[in-house]
């Protein structure tokens, strides 16, 4: 094309030069090439203020200089245009905007004091120091400006360092005493900055002592306003016609930012806000070392998420399906990895916490018809079981998932049930669990037979339910309560074998299985008990009921039937 030919340039830069170069009836004897823009001027206006050219001539071989390569000015040739116009004595309008820009081409110039009084540096260190750090918006800009080409040289000169000192000072005062509303005004000022320049002005501000809500909540703005369609306000789906461009401009800003997060103890960051971030990081199929350190840091603070939350993570942004559960998985494995590595007590606060959270989200994913066996058994078993004190949260989970999944074969049934332990299980649950038809024939037996212990041991199983719920505070209650479900552990491969035993009671009443049966007819529930009965495992503490003849009636109290509806 005609416009990028070398005269058709020269045509534009000398039509340029000539509205302010002071007399066109002096000819031009030297050229002065700024990337793709060339610049006809005199060498007696530009040596008298520039060093740097001063040495070019007086180091040229040639009595006339002809042309002077000045590509890798700071600024390019829009700033070397204003730094000629200083050298002519024209007027231009010096801003924070453009200021670096001056001073770092002043420097590159040498047109500083040591080349003439009121020099180019000069002009620009007044406004500087004068006009543009007394703001924080100004200092903003500021620091703004210096990103990009004008690195490292604006770093040496300071005025990076100037920048920053500024905005983390206003930073402070504003955070701690506002002057306008809203309060946190001065984070949403951060957002037109780099993640590396908010790296430093938060390292400045943890140095003056702000407190770590002040880091967390520039961090919460600055996510808000640069990633504003990825972390919207209110749910919503991102612009399905993004292009590739703008995805791969978010997942660069959204990793630069992750990689500058400060450390958790100095902005403990919501639980909340991380979640979305590491939605936002699926969505933008990030780096895994990016999503690694969000699941590190959701983990650490799991004890205050919500369902919610955790929804965040699994489901796509119209919250319709569920589009990733490993890294829910990791998170919940990872909070467990800590507090057992920690020393903290199985049972604390913060594990139960998480343990119904956990119990409440796998209720919730459960339905999906699309959800395998394998994903939700890693889900709902990624803390120990030590780590609830009664399993009914996680039995409704598991019935949910039964219910919403009819077609599972009994290996697979078993593989959901083995996530909780049946023997956990309150006296409703334990009770609407030996009537569940879903369920495996193994947690039938089990429920069925800890209420025969309960019954053996004098105890009437309401009764039994209600010293439970008044024991759990009581240290020796508890440890009673430990002692007996390690002794029911003991008896699960005697349970096992009951299985075909109990199968041959459904088909053929006893018959060929060598028990006696009564003259009265006897329900399954009182078949299964007096069996289980002659195991008579308990060599202490209960009464010897071995010589017990099957043909003697014994009365045993039937539980009131309740309802305890699941679905």
């Amino acid at each position: 094309m005609a416009s990028s030919t070398p005269s058709s340039r020269l045509c534009a830069a000398m039509e340029k030069t000539s509205q302010w170069v002071f007399s066109q009836d002096i000819p031009s004897d030297i050229i002065v090439q700024v990337g793709g823009d060339t610049f006809r001027l005199h060498k007696f206006m530009l040596v008298a203020n520039s060093g740097y050219i001063r040495r070019k001539v007086m180091e040229s071989e040639r009595a006339d200089l002809g042309c002077i390569d000045l590509s890798d000015m700071p600024g390019g040739a829009e700033v070397f245009e204003k730094a000629a116009k200083f050298c002519y004595g024209m007027n231009f309008e010096i801003s924070v905007h453009n200021v670096a820009a001056l001073r770092c081409a002043a420097e590159y110039l040498q047109m500083t004091e040591d080349y003439g009084r009121g020099n180019l540096a000069e002009r620009a260190e007044e406004f500087i120091n004068q006009a543009a750090v007394k703001t924080l918006p100004g200092a903003v800009a500021l620091l703004g400006s210096c990103e990009g080409s004008l690195l490292p040289m604006a770093e040496e000169l300071r005025i990076v360092q100037r920048s920053v000192d500024a905005i983390s000072l206003k930073a402070c005062n504003e955070a701690n005493n506002p002057t306008r509303s809203p309060t946190d005004w001065w984070a949403g000022e951060l957002a037109a900055l780099a993640p590396a320049s908010l790296q430093k002005i938060l390292s400045a501000m943890k140095s003056r002592g702000a407190a770590p809500k002040s880091l967390a909540a520039a961090v919460v703005v600055y996510a808000e306003k640069s990633l504003a369609e990825l972390l919207p306000l209110s749910s919503g789906a991102p612009a399905s016609n993004q292009s590739g461009d703008a995805r791969i401009r978010q997942r660069g800003l959204l990793e630069s930012l992750v990689h500058v997060l400060p450390p958790h103890p100095d902005a403990p960051l919501p639980v909340g806000f991380i979640c979305c971030l590491l939605r936002a990081a699926l969505f933008l199929e990030a780096s895994a070392a990016c999503r690694r350190e969000l699941e590190q840091r959701a983990s650490a603070s799991l004890d205050q998420a919500t369902v919610a939350d955790l929804l965040t993570v699994s489901l796509d942004y119209a919250g319709q399906r569920i589009v990733d559960l490993d890294s829910a998985r990791r998170i919940v494995a990872s909070f467990a990895e800590r507090e057992a590595g920690g020393g903290v007590a199985c049972c604390s606060a913060a594990v139960q916490k998480v343990a119904r959270t956990v119990d409440s989200f796998v209720g919730e994913i459960a339905t999906d018809e699309e959800l395998s066996v394998s994903k939700f058994a890693g889900i709902a078993g990624a803390l120990p079981k030590s780590a609830r004190r009664f399993d009914d949260d996680l039995y409704r989970a598991v019935d949910i998932y039964l219910k919403a999944h009819p077609g599972l074969d009994e290996i697979e049934r078993e593989k959901v049930c083995n996530v909780m332990d049946p023997l956990k299980l309150s006296y409703e649950a334990r009770l609407h669990a030996s009537q569940n038809k879903r369920l495996p024939l193994q947690i039938v037996l089990h429920a069925l037979y800890y209420d025969q212990l309960k019954l053996r041991s004098g105890t009437d199983g309401e009764a039994a339910a209600g010293a439970l719920g008044v024991t759990l505070g009581r240290d020796e209650g508890l440890k009673a309560d430990v002692s007996l479900i390690r002794e029911n552990e003991a008896l699960r491969s005697e349970v096992a074998q009951m299985k075909m035993y109990v199968s041959e009671l459904q088909r053929g009443g006893g018959e060929g299985s060598g028990v006696k049966i009564g003259s009265k007819k006897t329900s399954f529930f009182s078949s299964v008990s007096r069996t289980l009965g002659k195991l008579n495992p308990f060599k202490q503490g209960s009464k010897d009921t071995s010589n017990i003849d099957d043909g003697v009636g014994v009365e045993v109290t039937k539980p009131r039937r309740r309802r305890f509806s699941i679905s």
